[in-house]
């Protein structure tokens, strides 16, 4: 596994380090190939703040713990990850390492045997989707009261796009590539 570490107001040992990439080498067997995964340190308030985020072909795997200790929060974040995994292990096994599932692990021990929860679409919205700019896409958002608007982006060579509201109150912005 591919690991890169982002300190975020924070100095982290090596110690640390070496024990965040042996913690989260033991997620390497539910992938056949590498994984590239991502360790953001920081500290916010007095908690430490860890969080991991894996890329494994078209798939992202993301938890974020805050502890009071930042090995603490590095368990719980590699912990997170390997209860995503385990959750839905039944539609990831076509994708991943035939014998990813084969051998527990005392993290996946925990976890119960989850059923199989269904994706059920409840309902389909037919939308006309217009060129237009990120302004007015956020205008029309809030005009329609929504926490989310899809639009075809007029300023980025027609791109489809997304725009919405994040919890810190501003605005966010995904590209299709």
């Amino acid at each position: 596994m591919n690991i890169k570490f982002i300190e975020r107001k924070v100095t982290i040992s090596d110690d640390l380090k070496a024990y965040t990439e042996k913690k989260c080498k033991k997620l390497d067997r539910y992938f056949n190939e590498e994984a590239d995964g991502t360790v953001t340190y920081s500290i916010q308030r007095g908690m430490h703040n860890v969080e991991i985020t894996l890329t494994y072909k078209s798939f992202y795997f993301r938890a974020e713990t805050c502890t009071n200790d930042m090995y603490a929060s590095v368990d719980g974040a590699v912990s997170s990850i390997d209860r995503q995994i385990q959750k839905n292990k039944t539609r990831l096994s076509k994708r991943m390492r035939v014998d990813s599932f084969a051998k527990a692990t005392p993290i996946a021990d925990v976890v119960e045997d989850v059923p199989d929860e269904e994706f059920d679409v409840v309902r389909v919205k037919e939308l006309e989707v217009k060129p237009m700019t990120v302004e007015d896409a956020i205008m029309q958002m809030n005009l329609l009261s929504h926490e989310f608007f899809f639009f075809i982006n007029s300023e980025e060579k027609n791109a489809y796009c997304v725009v919405y509201k994040r919890k810190d109150g501003g605005y966010g912005l995904l590209k299709a590539k």
